[in-house]
């Protein structure tokens, strides 16, 4: 008697807490995108710009209490909340910063440290310039 032999297309896979699986039909390709990532400071800008929001509806109380929610130091916090200070073009700006393909984020929250420590918008947007310019990377 002749042996009969089923061929069939499969791959394992990962299931939750890395068990594996075998399924059916050929592996899935993932989609390659080399569309970079979003630059950590502007990652914080929008967290800053979130808290804001959730403490002025009153969902939370204060910096305090985000900052236990999000498993940081006040002085953390703070850091982050500082961005707010920023004139709301150079907040923008940071916003939309282009996507960093690889390697190191060129503009990184140390270096607005000092620009939001300005309290004249003026002389934050000219060190803001200064900055950009220092950083041939970003487009002025």
């Amino acid at each position: 008697m002749p042996g009969v032999t089923v061929t069939k297309q499969v791959h394992f896979a990962r299931r939750n807490r890395g068990r594996r699986e075998v399924r059916e039909g050929p592996r899935p390709v993932p989609e390659v995108t080399d569309d970079g990532r979003v630059p950590r400071v502007a990652r914080l800008m929008a967290l800053a710009i979130k808290i804001e929001g959730l403490i002025a509806s009153g969902a939370i109380a204060d910096q305090a209490e985000a900052a236990r929610l999000g498993h940081v130091t006040r002085a953390r916090m703070t850091q982050i909340m500082n961005l707010l200070l920023l004139a709301p073009d150079i907040q923008e700006s940071v916003l939309n910063l282009p996507r960093v393909k690889r390697g190191r984020d060129p503009i990184v929250e140390t270096h607005l440290r000092p620009i939001a420590a300005e309290l004249d918008w003026e002389n934050q947007r000219r060190k803001w310039r200064s900055q950009r310019a220092e950083t041939p990377s970003i487009p002025s």
